[in-house]
């Protein structure tokens, strides 16, 4: 359909006179609207910018579809009809193909990349290669020769795409039927025939996704201070929400040290990204590690009943940690200020479960801190540790071992403890070096990769109940970790045999996380007005930018906060109303527990769920970088990423007409348009003779 013919500018002006005529449906005739499309959105910090945008109308281009690497100087220089829009698949969108776009982005318009429903086999992951370098603990203060993966490069698959600056728009399309049309556009229309160049009317995309903010975050910052009476801001900060609880519970309006208390800190990190915005599955990455802990406290709740340990046990799942520790820092900052309900001398030790789902040759790794240990008192508790992980594994499916080389901690929430003191720790891992995740911080880390897989033939709900091989493997671990924990707590021996982690409960959690989060289970265990957030798909585990936003909590964060309480905390007889305030009742207390109204489930011969109220432990605390609360937007120390806001994202494409014809066009109109001018000035000016009427004679004879 071309745009610039006689009959859709006839068309266009018949619209634009007659306003009673439905326009959309020329409209809708000119432009295919692309729908399941994700962009890559620009990031500031405290030194630069990241990401991508478009100009502030959209950037317009000729579909070009890179077939193979080699075709990629049609766009970049012999192709006549610049700028183009490039169509790739996964495979070809490389740092290698991408860095040269970019450096002829005079001539590229956008970049569209089909996501394929099967991941690459050779691996992609659009991180760096040494996750977070600049706010872990290695420094030249700390460990000098282990700073920056000096030792060990933790992902070597890394190209760093995430943390480049693209003046260009890039989109991800889901390899469907709109994906076909737009191919089936361009075969049609854009193809070369033996390198000639193709014929008018032209196939083009549009993509919009205009951002607002620019330079870094202390400049986006300032505007937003500069422009704050004006509701329209520049960007936000990243952040969130850290969930945390402990078998015993802390009142909570009292803040700071706990004397002659000690604390065995169990953590795992919630959030991950990818490339494109809001999509960020991080199955191996982030939810096999706060699936494995969320079971192991769930099979620590019986046991920590009838014979409670010595030491205080507080899991933690922190937000955020992808992008320098979010959430970590600021537990670590409001220990240290008195913002908590204990302070970092109340921790005994920390253990973090990592990266556990791809497990090469039934092995996991015990990671530790090998500048910490060179403290004597520190590399005991690190060698009890070590000897109660190793007792806690004993008769399970898989072997614990150390590395044997001295190298520094992976990436972990640890070493964000270890940089305000050296407190005994240990990070248990899949991988020895190296991640043996192939897909990290990528759209590819999903349920197929974490071997997530189910017979043939079961409905949703069948599948909810199917223990998987992924889910029997996690629960063991699960076991083993809350066996560990038991232990370091100085908790009683003899009850090991009892502490088991439930496999169906590791089952329910990874569909529910990794496939489909609307489903029974999810739904009993969510208050009635948290409904909304369950969807026929997995969450996305982004951090986002809800807290500063004033909006709701992130979905993964409610999630797991809903799914810890059902899973350690106890079902109360209270009513609605006595569950929303329970201070009015003696015995309850909301500085001791959270009180949370779920669902429930629909009994058998039911037709409505019936509601109870869960009263735990299970607390929500703020994962917003200290560098915002301190106004240090150039910090070094702190996190200092925000996300910049925009007004719409949109993509549609469309036939383009030569120069030529609209070249024509536009002179037709001005033509048009002065005639009409000259006509109007005419009619204005010798009106009184053109409209006068004629005049009756004053005496007239009948």
């Amino acid at each position: 359909m071309d745009l610039g013919s006689p009959k859709w500018v006839t068309m266009l002006i018949v619209c634009w006179l007659y306003k009673s005529i439905n326009c959309n449906s020329v409209e809708q005739k000119i432009y295919v609207e692309l729908n399941n499309t994700v962009p890559c959105v620009r990031l500031l910090n405290a030194t630069h910018q990241i990401g991508c945008q478009s100009s502030l109308s959209g950037d317009v281009g000729v579909l070009h579809v890179l077939e193979s690497e080699a075709d990629l100087d049609w766009p970049l220089s012999s192709g006549p009809n610049p700028p183009y829009m490039v169509i790739l698949e996964s495979p070809l969108f490389t740092r290698s193909i991408m860095m040269k776009m970019k450096n002829a982005s005079r001539r590229i318009a956008g970049v569209a990349v089909v996501i394929p429903n099967a991941s690459p086999p050779q691996g992609f992951s659009p991180h760096t290669t040494c996750p977070n370098e600049n706010t872990g603990v290695y420094s030249e203060k700390y460990g000098a020769d282990l700073a920056n993966c000096n030792t060990t490069v933790w992902n070597p698959l890394g190209n760093g795409l995430s943390y480049e600056e693209f003046d260009f728009p890039i989109f991800s399309l889901k390899e469907d039927h709109q994906t076909e049309v737009i191919k089936q556009c361009y075969f049609q229309h854009n193809r070369p025939a033996n390198s000639s160049a193709p014929v008018y009317p032209l196939c083009a995309m549009q993509l919009y996704s205009h951002m607002h903010a620019v330079t870094d975050t202390a400049t986006c910052m300032r505007r937003n201070d500069i422009f704050s009476i004006n509701p329209e801001m520049m960007c936000d900060p990243l952040g969130d929400y850290n969930v945390w609880s402990t078998i015993r519970p802390y009142n909570n309006s009292v803040k700071g040290h706990k004397e002659n208390e000690t604390v065995v800190l169990a953590a795992a990190r919630l959030d991950s990204r990818s490339f494109f915005w809001d999509v960020a599955t991080g199955a191996e990455g982030s939810i096999s590690g706060f699936v494995t802990l969320l079971a192991a406290a769930q099979a620590l709740r019986e046991v920590t009943v009838v014979a409670p340990p010595t030491r205080n046990i507080l899991f933690a799942f922190f937000q955020g940690e992808a992008f320098d520790y979010i959430g970590s820092s600021r537990m670590v900052y409001d220990m240290e200020n008195n913002k908590f309900v204990i302070d970092l001398d109340n921790i005994h030790s920390i253990l973090e479960v990592g990266q556990v789902g791809v497990r090469t040759g039934s092995n996991l790794w015990l990671h530790s801190d090998p500048v910490s240990r060179s403290n004597a008192s520190v590399n005991t508790e690190v060698m009890e540790m070590l000897a109660n992980l190793r007792r806690a594994a004993a008769g399970l499916n898989f072997s614990l071992t150390e590395p044997t080389v001295s190298q520094p901690l992976p990436p972990s929430s640890l070493q964000r403890f270890l940089r305000a003191r050296p407190i005994p720790g240990v990070v248990l891992a899949d991988h020895q070096s190296a991640y043996n995740n192939k897909y990290y911080e990528s759209v590819y880390d999903n349920d197929a990769y974490l071997n997530l897989t189910y017979p043939a033939g079961l409905n949703p709900e069948e599948k909810l109940e199917f223990e998987t091989d992924t889910a029997k493997a996690l629960a063991e671990v699960a076991t083993m970790v809350a066996r560990a924990l038991y232990k370091q707590a100085d908790g009683d021996e003899a009850q090991f045999d009892n502490i088991v982690a439930d496999p169906k409960i590791v089952t329910q959690m990874l569909y529910g996380f990794l496939v489909k989060s609307d489903n029974s289970w999810f739904q009993a265990l969510l208050a009635p007005e948290l409904k909304s957030l369950l969807q026929p798909s997995p969450p996305e585990y982004y951090v986002g930018v809800t807290m500063s936003a004033n909006s709701a909590v992130n979905t993964p964060t409610r999630l797991v906060q809903h799914i810890l309480a059902n899973l350690t905390g106890n079902a109360t007889s209270l009513n609605q109303t006595s569950c929303q305030k329970p201070d009015d009742l003696e015995n309850e207390s909301k500085h001791l527990y959270s009180y949370l109204w779920v669902q429930g489930t629909v009994p058998p011969n039911g037709t409505e769920r019936e509601g109870f109220c869960v009263r735990s432990s299970v607390r929500l605390a703020k994962a917003l970088s200290p560098a915002f609360e301190l106004g240090e937007y150039s910090s070094s120390a702190y996190s200092t990423w925000t996300e910049s806001r925009w007004k719409f994202i949109k993509a549609r494409i469309f036939l383009v007409a030569s120069h030529d014809l609209e070249m024509l066009t536009l002179g037709v109109g001005v033509a048009v348009l002065l005639a009409s001018l000259l006509v109007t000035y005419f009619v204005s000016s010798k009106a009184d003779v053109l409209f006068s009427s004629a005049r009756e004679p004053g005496n007239a004879t009948y």
